[in-house]
């Protein structure tokens, strides 16, 4: 059964998933994809004074790749572009009380493309 499967904190970003959507006046717009399984995922960064002030992501994919999408955006907001950028796959998991071994690869989702929307606000804005 699908709760057996995950943590009590996986189901929850699954089922109440945080910062879904589009926000306003996003200035850094970042995608990732697995082929392999088919999932996508969209994350829209406002970046004001070097912190990531408002972030959001719309994804296409499983249970895992939902939750390990609305967790990157959790870890992430309120952050650095610095400390941001030093997000790994283990934080997104571990912050999610894990996951089972065949749904890990959910977590590069999220990392690649929030490195990927940073990468698109430092190149459109100029700073590096």
């Amino acid at each position: 059964m699908f709760t057996d499967e995950y943590s009590d904190i996986v189901i929850e970003h699954f089922m109440c998933p945080r910062n879904a959507g589009v926000i306003k006046n996003f200035n850094g717009e970042g995608s990732n994809g697995d082929p392999k399984c088919g999932d996508s995922l969209n994350i829209y960064i406002r970046v004001e004074n070097n912190l990531i002030e408002d972030i959001s992501f719309l994804v296409y994919g499983c249970p895992a790749s939902i939750a390990t999408s609305s967790m990157t955006t959790v870890l992430a907001k309120g952050k650095t572009l610095d400390e941001a950028l030093k997000i790994t796959e283990d934080d997104i998991i571990n912050a999610l009380g894990g996951l089972p071994e065949n749904k890990k690869h959910c977590s590069n989702l999220g990392v690649k493309a929030l490195r990927n929307a940073i990468n698109n606000y430092i190149q459109k804005s100029g700073k590096q």
